[in-house]
């Protein structure tokens, strides 16, 4: 009986000791994805910043100030007055939202108890 159960526990050592290497293995596995990621994530990062870079120096006003002023007749551009804006005004909004602004405006807001 003492053989048998010397027998059972070095098997139970056994298998513990395989389960843990398997878990020591599945652990290092993980530790290098999450490297790699981190990795990945800084790349991105950095390209980004160099997308980010380029999209403000495209983007400068006095350059596309020039651009439209080259190929003003191409795209069928208008040029800019002061008739172009409307007044606030001039919006018409749906009635609910009319409402709350006229009354908003006027200093009269209903509360939210008082909507319908």
């Amino acid at each position: 009986m003492r053989g048998v159960a010397t027998f059972l526990a070095a098997l139970a050592v056994i298998c513990l000791g395989y389960w843990a290497y398997h878990q020591n293995i599945l652990t290092q596995h993980s530790v290098r994805e999450v490297e790699r990621l981190h990795r990945a994530i800084g790349a991105e990062r950095e390209r980004l910043s160099v997308l980010r870079a380029e999209w403000a120096y495209l983007n400068r006003p006095d350059r596309l100030r020039e651009l439209a002023d080259l190929n003003f007749d191409r795209l069928g551009l208008m040029p800019m007055s002061p008739d172009h804006f409307g007044d606030v005004h001039q919006i018409v909004y749906p009635p609910l939202l009319d409402q709350l602004i006229s009354e908003t405006l006027t200093g009269s807001a209903s509360g939210p108890e008082q909507l319908p």
